[in-house]
């Protein structure tokens, strides 16, 4: 029933039955994030309807539920008459909706506002708005101000809401640390922008596992806004060097000044395929550490797993003659 309820004990990393038989909708659900998430609520026995605008990118959760326990709408979070029908009958909603082109505001600022609106309006008992480290209204960048204009906005329509703020996050496929293992793989020279800004990566499956047990016990962890790193801090030059070890090789790192790197991503960001667009390279020299000042991810029940306790194994693909190779000293 709509509007009904949703509470229960903390399940931490376990799986629980408060979910079961209740339909969570996955605003932008089509993505990295989603995928993830779906398996954890549906793990937990929840019913999935993915709202997206090409919903056609997130059939491949539909064989992640059994028969009838994962469905599919089309949605713009710019325009809320879509969202009005994406979100009928919802017991929770998950704003998982980003990006780093375009009108970001419309999308992450008034697009987040108009999500929770509709939440509101459908009567939706739990409401998760998935944000990021470093959103700041006053923030040099139209990503970090545009994440900031979202909290204000859920809160607004929404006032107990639960905002989550996650690092960057890693997994076996993810952007993140493929993308520099990729390149380790493949040069001999790897040059490293921001050698020393430095990351709290989470991973993916704890920041689901987080999400579910807000959806869960909305009376504890609504109205709150938590910050979600990983257990260890890393710098973009160490996590090169590890990933290295993992796959067994030893290229020659070339740390960049930020001159310099600032310069190569404000000239080569326009083009396709570039590493990194002016935008993205601000924050990467940024960082990505939780400030300490909110509630973190052990503050929503889950004991986070550290990137050391996957790479070796997630890395095996990356070594010459992959599983054949050299195995990297533990």
């Amino acid at each position: 029933m709509t509007g009904q309820a949703i509470t229960g004990a903390v399940s931490g990393n376990s799986v629980a039955g408060t979910l079961a038989g209740k339909l969570v909708v996955l605003v932008g659900g089509s993505g990295f994030v989603g995928t993830h998430l779906a398996q954890e609520l549906l793990a937990r026995g929840a019913r999935l309807r993915v709202a997206c605008r090409n919903p056609k990118r997130a059939f491949r959760i539909k064989p992640l539920g059994n028969l009838g326990e994962v469905q599919f709408a089309s949605l713009d979070v710019t325009r809320p008459e879509t969202l009005e029908r994406a979100l009928a009958g919802a017991d929770a909603v998950v704003n998982l909706v980003g990006a780093f082109a375009g009108d970001l505001d419309a999308v992450m600022g008034r697009g987040a506002g108009n999500v929770a609106t509709a939440a509101k309006a459908a009567g939706t008992a739990a409401l998760v708005h998935v944000s990021a480290i470093g959103a700041n209204a006053e923030g040099d960048t139209a990503y970090a101000r545009a994440k900031a204009a979202g909290e204000a906005a859920v809160l607004a329509a929404f006032p107990a809401a639960t905002v989550l703020r996650p690092s960057v996050l890693f997994s076996s496929d993810d952007k993140f640390v493929n993308l520099f293992a990729g390149l380790i793989a493949t040069l001999p020279v790897i040059p490293v922008f921001a050698p020393e800004a430095r990351f709290q990566p989470l991973f993916v499956d704890d920041l689901a596992a987080g999400i579910a047990n807000a959806l869960e016990n909305p009376a504890a962890y609504g109205g709150k806004t938590y910050e979600l790193g990983g257990p260890e801090a890393i710098s973009v030059l160490e996590l090169n060097q590890r990933i290295a070890a993992a796959q067994g090789r030893k290229p020659v790192f070339a740390p960049l000044p930020d001159a310099l790197s600032g310069m190569i991503a404000g000239l080569t960001g326009w083009l396709p395929g570039a590493p990194l667009t002016s935008q993205q390279w601000k924050l990467l020299k940024a960082g990505n550490v939780a400030s300490g000042t909110l509630p973190g991810i052990a503050d929503l029940g889950v004991s986070a797993r550290p990137l050391g306790l996957f790479l070796d194994r997630w890395m095996v693909r990356y070594r010459k003659h992959g599983r054949f190779g050299t195995k990297a000293a533990a």
